[in-house]
C-alpha cells in the first residue's frame, strides 16, 4: 500500500521553515541595506556633485544630466552593496550577468544615438553658439531656437522648423555670424564706366548711414572691389549689431534704396552683355557664283 504525502502542518513547518526564514532574513536584510546605502549615499553624494558643479559654472543641462547619471549609478550600486550583505551571491551574479549583456546590445544599437548625446555635451559646454544665435553650416542656416542633448532645433528664414542632429553640427565647419557685436554688411553695386565714381561711392555711404541699425563705427565704406566686363563695381559696406539688427532685412533695404538713390542721380547700373565684332563672309553653296539677294 503506497503511503500518502503528509500535510501536517507541522511537518511542513519543520521541513520548510527554515529554508523560509533564511530568505526572510536575506530580503530584509537587503531591503534595509539597499535603502541606507541609496539614501544616505544619494544625499551625500549628490549635494557634493551639486556643490562642485555649480562652482565650477557648468551648465544646467549638464549639471542636471550629471545629477540623474549618479543616481542612477548610485541605485546600481545600492543594489550590488546590498545583495553582497544579504548573501544573495547567485542573484548578484546573474544581475550582472544580464547588465553586461544588456550594455552591449545597447551600444551596437545605439551607436548613433550616443555620438549625437556625446556632441550635444560638446555643444553645450563649450558655447559655440547659443539660443537665438543665426548659424550658417553645410549651405544650410537658420536661428537656433533649442538646443537638446541629441538635437538642435532652428529656424530658417522662411519660418519653416529644422531639426540637426548634434553630430551634424559638433562634424561641420558651423559660421556664427552672430558671435561678436558687429557684423559687416556688404553689398556689390556696379556703376557705368563713364560714371563718377565718386558721385556713386558718396550716395551709397549716404544711403548707408540712413538706415536703422547702422553703427557709426566703424562707418560705412563703398571702395571699388572690381573692374568687370560692362561695370566698375563698388563694395557697399556698413557694420550692424547682430545682436539687434537682423541682418536680412538690413542687407534687403540696403539694395532698394541705393538703386532707387542711383535711379534718381541717373547713374547707371549696367547688365551684362557681351558685343560680337568682326565682319562675316557669305558664300553662294548653288554653283552659280552668285550671291542670293536677301528676301
Amino acid at each position: 500500500m503506497q503511503q500518502g504525502f503528509s500535510l501536517n502542518p507541522q511537518s511542513l513547518l519543520n521541513q520548510f521553515g527554515p529554508a523560509l526564514v533564511s530568505a526572510a532574513v536575506k530580503i530584509v536584510l537587503f531591503v534595509v541595506a539597499f535603502v541606507i546605502i541609496y539614501y544616505v549615499g544619494k544625499a551625500v553624494i549628490i549635494r557634493a556633485l551639486k556643490a562642485v558643479l555649480d562652482t565650477r559654472g557648468v551648465d544646467e543641462t549638464l549639471a542636471g544630466l550629471a545629477v540623474s547619471i549618479t543616481v542612477a549609478l548610485i541605485g546600481v550600486l545600492a543594489i550590488v552593496i546590498a545583495a553582497t550583505i544579504a548573501g544573495a551571491g547567485v542573484v548578484l551574479t546573474a544581475f550582472a550577468t544580464l547588465l553586461g549583456a544588456l550594455s552591449l546590445a545597447v551600444g551596437f544599437a545605439a551607436q548613433d544615438l550616443i555620438a549625437n548625446f556625446v556632441a550635444g555635451i560638446f555643444i553645450i559646454q563649450d558655447e559655440p553658439f547659443t539660443i537665438g544665435d543665426w548659424i550658417e553650416w553645410d549651405d544650410n542656416e537658420g536661428v537656433v531656437e533649442e538646443i537638446q542633448l541629441r538635437v538642435t532645433k532652428l529656424n530658417t528664414f522662411d519660418n519653416e522648423e529644422v531639426t540637426v542632429p548634434n553630430s551634424d553640427l559638433a562634424d561641420a565647419v558651423v559660421t556664427n555670424p552672430t558671435g561678436n557685436n558687429e557684423l559687416r554688411v556688404a553689398i556689390d553695386f556696379g556703376i557705368e564706366y563713364d560714371d563718377d565714381i565718386e558721385e556713386a561711392r558718396a550716395a551709397i555711404i549716404e544711403e548707408a548711414r540712413n538706415l536703422d541699425g547702422t553703427l557709426p563705427d566703424p562707418a560705412p565704406s563703398a571702395p571699388v572691389t572690381s573692374l568687370g566686363d560692362s561695370a566698375v563695381v563698388l563694395s557697399g559696406r556698413l557694420w550692424i549689431n547682430p545682436n539687434k539688427t537682423s541682418y536680412k532685412p538690413v542687407a534687403t533695404e540696403f539694395t532698394e534704396t541705393v538703386k532707387k538713390r542711383f535711379d534718381a542721380e541717373g547713374i547707371g547700373m549696367p547688365y551684362p552683355y557681351t558685343e560680337l565684332t568682326g565682319s562675316v563672309d557669305v558664300e553662294n553653296t548653288d554653283g552659280t557664283g552668285v550671291t542670293p539677294a536677301n528676301d
